[in-house]
């Protein structure tokens, strides 16, 4: 135990598995074990925040935006730390805890959504794609600093990438486009938690003494 707070650490790596089992030689976070953990890390009594420590290559759209919903509706302290890369869907991962860090030789890709299987080639099926799309930047634009436009710009930049659509940007422009909080590694992530630590405890603090007040008041009369 750890006399400022005791840290979990959740590791998403890999490839992000959704509904449909990828290869055994991948490397893969499976969502549906690691929101039964995120509920368990919120409720005990015995954690005091969660370091989220990413790198990884994207994957299933729905499941990343579940695990990062989660995460940025967890009532304790949250930081991420990008280790590696961060692309894809791991970029709405990133960007979901209450701070963001970077380590400098870290990468981060940005770019449209794509599906595997059969596309129907009706206008109904892009308005999907759309809908989907606008999903991850509505998600990234309230979790973090960056503009609209400007991830619309990246998100469809054309001369960056020799055989796709998109941007890659390493761990400092990350953070000048206001995506990422700021460049740092494990040292800097953990001194940022407890200080969120020490200011959630005395937000609880506050509100327990207010509550206590009302109470005492209510008793008298």
């Amino acid at each position: 135990k750890n006399k400022r707070g005791n840290i979990h650490c959740l590791t998403i790596i890999g490839q992000i598995e959704g509904h449909m089992l990828l290869p055994p030689q991948n490397k893969t976070t499976k969502y549906e074990h690691v929101i039964p953990q995120l509920i368990s890390i919120e409720e005990d009594e015995n954690t005091d925040a969660v370091l989220v420590v990413l790198n990884t290559m994207g994957g299933d759209v729905e499941a990343g935006l579940a695990l990062a919903e989660m995460i940025a509706s967890m009532k304790k302290p949250t930081v991420s730390l990008v280790l590696g890369g961060g692309h894809s869907i791991g970029v709405p991962l990133a960007v979901s805890a209450d701070y963001s860090f970077i380590v400098p030789s870290a990468t981060m890709t940005l770019h449209p959504i794509r599906m595997n299987g059969v596309v129907i080639g009706v206008p109904q099926m892009f308005d999907y794609f759309n809908k989907m799309q606008e999903r991850v930047i509505e998600f990234v634009t309230r979790n973090s600093k960056i503009t609209r436009e400007k991830l619309r710009e990246f998100i469809f930049n054309t001369k960056d990438l020799a055989n796709d659509i998109g941007t890659i940007l390493l761990g400092e422009e990350a953070v000048k486009c206001g995506l990422i909080d700021e460049v740092g590694g494990v040292k800097e992530a953990l001194a940022k938690l407890y200080e969120l630590i020490d200011k959630h405890k005395a937000e609880k603090g506050a509100k327990a003494k207010s509550a206590k007040k009302i109470a005492t008041k209510r008793a008298k009369k």
